[in-house]
């Protein structure tokens, strides 16, 4: 039903999921090392939506009836020499998804599948979403900077953020 290119380009965009989790995990635990607790449950709720992607994607070729070829994933940086630094690092790691998943919309496209380039639409979406809290987040590092009671207080915002469970 998929062509080939599709299935290799949707098993390629599960590790591309599953090692954007891995890469906020590594964000994670640089933060608890800091003990800055609101930026670790931030992190970690990123980590937890990229393996629910990956996910649903795997269940897309299940669905079909197609393989799923889990590939590797690469070790994380653990460590970074500033909170900014981390934060431009997870904008850039939501833009390079946003660049990956729409090369894949463009072939499903090119491949004449519908069917998958309806699906990519959710997470073409979802993507502008990530990208706009990241930078969110981000502009405000920036304003804080350095200081330690600007950190903190954001340290704390970051740490009321609940996991969206209605992303299916």
């Amino acid at each position: 039903m998929l062509s080939k290119k599709i299935i290799n380009a949707l098993n390629t965009q599960i590790s591309f999921e599953f090692n954007a989790a891995y890469v906020y995990f590594g964000m994670a635990a640089f933060c608890d090392a800091k003990s800055m607790d609101g930026f670790a449950s931030w992190f970690k709720i990123q980590a937890e939506e990229e393996v629910a992607h990956g996910m649903k994607i795997y269940q897309y070729l299940i669905d079909l009836g197609e393989h799923v070829d889990l590939k590797p994933i690469e070790a994380p940086a653990t460590q970074f020499s500033s909170f900014e630094e981390l934060f431009q690092t997870a904008v850039d790691n939501e833009k390079k998804l946003a660049r990956v998943l729409n090369e894949l919309a463009n072939l499903a496209m090119e491949e004449k599948d519908q069917m998958t380039y309806q699906f990519l639409k959710w997470f073409l979406d979802e993507q502008v979403e990530e990208i706009a809290l990241t930078n969110n987040v981000l502009d405000k590092i920036k304003l804080v900077g350095d200081n330690g009671n600007g950190l903190f207080i954001l340290n704390d915002e970051l740490g009321k953020r609940k996991a969206d469970t209605t992303s299916e």
